[in-house]
């Protein structure tokens, strides 16, 4: 599948001479690494390098790391297995490899349109930033039940372009980042995360900290096509229980700001009383349709897992 978004090729600007890398973390999806290889190779601004680095111990994704490289010539492709299970070891061994001055990351399920590079680099020539975060799309099957299509529960808030991404926003996916800033940190992606979710943001965090200006770019869009393991109540409720474990762990650390014990017990109250009352309304939204009554459940499971850091539980989605 190509994808064009029917604009026209960029004029010059600044940005033409950008020198851009894209970092790819992979564990066995080949099919879909295949299908964003032939993205990238048909960027409006192409990038002078891709790092592939597969979590997969045996190596799954050399294959079709090599088939690329046969067929495109413009930029060369690095690949390397990093073979412990841990998304932050596998993210850290791109940026080691990578060698340009800015890093774009883009998951390996994930397909960029062919101004995607181009629509980043503007905006961090634009905005003057640091970091330039983009929207991920996703694209739900027409044979996906009802219930999820009309429930849109796959969906990231958006910002205006040039505003400044609030803590509690910043993920990975769709970014582009100034090289200097993460090698200047020892482990870029904490390795605590690496089998849990977080580990993205955890980065981003101590990057605006420490002064770095992170965007975003609404028109920087890529696409998720939602694959059909994900096409149930009980993925949606994981996802949600592993985001709320990600908000309680960053905000009981101070990384959204200064919590004392009076912070503690208000996020302790407030997410037990936001449980109970999603549960009571899942089971009195039911007759509405299914979707009204998995939007609350999900946000019951988002309070539950606020709750679960508090007795030491971690769900550990990449176990």
């Amino acid at each position: 599948m190509v994808i064009n978004d029917g604009q026209s090729r960029p004029k010059a600007s600044p940005v033409s001479n950008m020198s851009i890398g894209v970092c790819i973390a992979t564990y066995r999806r080949a099919d879909r690494l295949a299908a964003l290889l032939d993205d990238l190779s048909r960027q409006n601004l192409p990038p002078i390098e891709i790092v592939v680095v597969d979590n997969d111990a045996a190596g799954s994704a050399r294959a079709t790391v090599e088939q690329h490289r046969e067929r495109v010539s413009a930029y060369p492709i690095r690949y390397d297995i990093q073979p412990a299970r841990n998304i932050a070891l596998t993210r850290n061994r791109t940026v080691e490899m990578a060698t340009a001055e800015w890093l774009a990351f883009i998951d390996d399920d994930e397909r960029a349109p062919d101004v995607w590079l181009s629509q980043l680099a503007d905006a961090a020539h634009r905005y003057a930033a640091d970091g330039v975060l983009g929207p991920v799309v996703p694209l739900v099957p027409d044979a996906a039940p009802q219930w999820i299509r009309r429930g849109r529960f796959y969906d990231f808030a958006r910002l205006a372009s040039g505003e400044a991404v609030p803590l509690n926003r910043m993920r990975f996916g769709n970014i582009l980042l100034r090289g200097s800033c993460l090698r200047q940190e020892p482990v870029p992606f904490d390795p605590a995360y690496g089998l849990t979710t977080g580990e993205d943001a955890d980065l981003l965090i101590r990057l605006v900290h420490k002064g770095a200006k992170i965007v975003w770019c609404d028109e920087a869009v890529v696409l998720e096509p939602v694959e059909s393991t994900r096409l149930s109540l009980r993925w949606l409720l994981q996802r949600a229980l592993s985001g709320g474990q990600e908000y309680a762990r960053k905000t009981i650390s101070g990384r959204y700001g200064p919590v004392g014990l009076a912070g503690r017990l208000q996020l302790i109250v407030r997410a037990l009383a936001q449980l109970l009352i999603g549960g009571a309304l899942a089971i009195a939204a039911l007759p509405f349709g299914r979707h009204h009554a998995a939007a609350w459940l999900i946000k019951a499971s988002a309070n539950l897992g606020k709750l679960s850091i508090f007795w030491g539980w971690h769900y550990q989605e990449y176990a």
